[in-house]
């Protein structure tokens, strides 16, 4: 992966440095920033991790002017997994919140997407376009078929989110050998309002910036959502079929790799 600027670095994290200051980024974002925790979250060291970490692959964007030393110097991630390490791992994080059956009968091979954050200092520049870049070239060297995940709407009020959730369950719901559905016991339903009833402009402007991005690149939303409470979200599962992209879509998504 060549650095996408003089200043910036992308690539996989190598050494329990780039790993730590992973997770201490997705600590400023998803514990401080947005009030998240959890059983391994260390809030003395400020780091946000979890017991699949060891088993994922951590794409990194560094800035090369910030101290590694004192772990400042990743400023957007990505955590990936494949279907084959999953299969040796033995599941998906995303298995604690959806039903991937479906998925999994598809026969194609998987990439699970998880933890994205970027800095607050770099968000509206170029280090979100600088990830996909690199998780696009991730994609092609693997064979990837089908990109999946959980993102997120901060807080916990569904009612409050009812309008952007219900035209993500109206126009963007994946088809039905794709359409995996929140387990048993969590499942939110998302059609809260009838179609009709909903302001699209105000309800995309509701909606999460990558949650937007993976639409516009012909993303889907499985079925259901699950109400997060120890990260303080509500969670839909993205699911996207490299090859039903469109060409627009396609271009955008690998415009920039070397």
């Amino acid at each position: 992966m060549h650095p996408p600027e003089d200043h910036f670095e992308l690539r996989l994290a190598q050494t329990e440095a780039d790993l730590r200051a992973a997770q201490r980024l997705r600590y400023e974002v998803f514990v401080a920033e947005l009030g998240g925790d959890g059983p391994l979250v260390d809030h003395e060291n400020r780091l946000e991790r979890d017991a699949f970490d060891p088993h994922y692959d951590h794409l990194i964007l560094v800035d090369t002017r910030r101290d590694a030393g004192a772990l400042d110097h990743v400023v957007g991630v990505y955590r990936l997994l494949t279907s084959e390490r999953a299969a040796a791992l033995g599941r998906f994080y995303t298995e604690d919140e959806y039903d991937l059956t479906r998925l999994g009968e598809s026969g194609r091979r998987l990439l699970e997407l998880g933890r994205s954050c970027v800095h607050a200092d770099y968000r509206g520049g170029t280090a979100l376009y600088h990830l996909w870049n690199g998780l696009a070239d991730y994609v092609q060297e693997r064979g990837v078929e089908i990109l999946f995940g959980v993102a997120s709407f901060h807080g916990t009020d569904v009612e409050a989110l009812a309008e952007p959730l219900s035209l993500l369950h109206h126009r963007f719901l994946a088809p039905e050998p794709l359409r995996v559905r929140a387990v048993e016991g969590h499942f939110q339903r998302m059609d809260l309002l009838a179609e009709a009833a909903i302001d699209r402009k105000r309800a995309m402007l509701a909606m999460p910036a990558l949650i937007k991005a993976y639409l516009r690149l012909g993303g889907f939303v499985g079925e259901g959502a699950y109400i997060d409470r120890a990260f303080n979200t509500i969670d839909v599962c993205l699911v996207m079929d490299t090859a039903q992209m469109n060409a627009k879509s396609s271009a955008r998504y690998v415009r920039g790799r070397g």
